[in-house]
């Protein structure tokens, strides 16, 4: 199966030799955890709140999708990790706006900490953009 970087002009990557943040690998796209960096770059706003986070990790997300072909709706698992599990109303808020109908199977892990003191929401996902998505 051929697997490919997914690469987006406009949204910063590790340097080379640490993670991507999409590859594609035949009809699904592995999209890294994504954290609320700026597009271009730079660290998480320290003082940013758990719903704000989300909507730009979305935001990332989308941009990935789109790189790969894809769209939002093409998201068929995602994988939330939360350093406050009780603030999880605040990410399902958000995820409302990025999505409807069928939400993509989830799951959601508290964890101790992510990336830096100021990161309180991480989000991995796959999609699937096969065929039959390819409207």
């Amino acid at each position: 199966m051929p697997r490919t970087r997914v690469h987006v002009p406009d949204l910063a990557e590790a340097a080379p030799g640490l993670w991507s943040n999409g590859i594609r690998a035949g009809d699904f796209l592995f999209i890294s955890g994504q954290v609320a960096r700026p597009f271009a770059g730079g660290a998480v706003r320290a003082d940013s709140t758990e719903y704000e986070q989300t909507k730009l990790i979305f935001e990332r997300i989308q941009k990935i999708c789109v790189a790969a072909g894809g769209r939002l709706e093409d998201i068929v698992k995602m994988t939330i990790f939360m350093v406050n599990i009780k603030q999880n109303t605040e990410v399902w808020r958000a995820r409302r706006e990025f999505f409807s109908g069928d939400f993509p199977a989830s799951t959601l892990v508290e964890v101790r900490s992510l990336a830096g003191p100021e990161t309180l929401v991480e989000i991995e996902t796959v999609a699937y953009l096969g065929k039959s998505n390819a409207d």
